[in-house]
């Protein structure tokens, strides 16, 4: 099985307001950069199509994934179960209020679950090299759509 690291980070000005995705895949001593937007969303939505867009580059399955990424919304809703027992309960939460942003975790637990996937966070701004750079190519590509506002 091939082992692939995915570093994955979001970013918003604004929230909601225009955001950007920032992906750096690694494997075999190769790297790729990755990296979109939208004119109006959120920052855990931008968080959430980072990882998604990462693993949706895979072109073989399953791979091992080591996926990095500095948002706990991401990483504890899947390494603490929540996002999972949201999709079955009907997207609902433990208090019965609706889950955020289920189209965006539904594609998520697809996509994990066709891979033996391993979530690391790390500490946001604070100088880990591959998240720095997915924050520079996120705020790049918000910053692209500001422009054209």
């Amino acid at each position: 099985m091939k082992y692939i690291e995915i570093f994955t980070d979001g970013a918003c000005s604004g929230n909601p307001g225009p955001g950007g995705w920032g992906v750096v895949l690694r494997y075999n001593g190769h790297e790729k950069e990755l990296s979109g937007g939208e004119k109006d969303t959120t920052n855990n939505r931008m968080e959430l199509t980072a990882a998604i867009m990462g693993l949706s580059a895979l072109k073989e399955k399953p791979c091992k994934v080591r996926l990095v990424t500095d948002s706990k919304y991401v990483a504890d809703g899947i390494t603490k179960g929540w996002a999972e027992s949201w999709r079955n309960n009907n997207w609902r939460k433990a208090d019965k209020k609706p889950a955020l942003n289920p189209d965006l975790w539904e594609k998520l637990l697809n996509l994990i679950a066709e891979h033996d996937v391993t979530i690391d966070w790390v500490k946001g701004h604070a100088g880990h090299p591959e998240n720095e750079r997915c924050d520079r190519l996120a705020v790049a590509f918000y910053q692209k759509l500001q422009e054209s506002l």
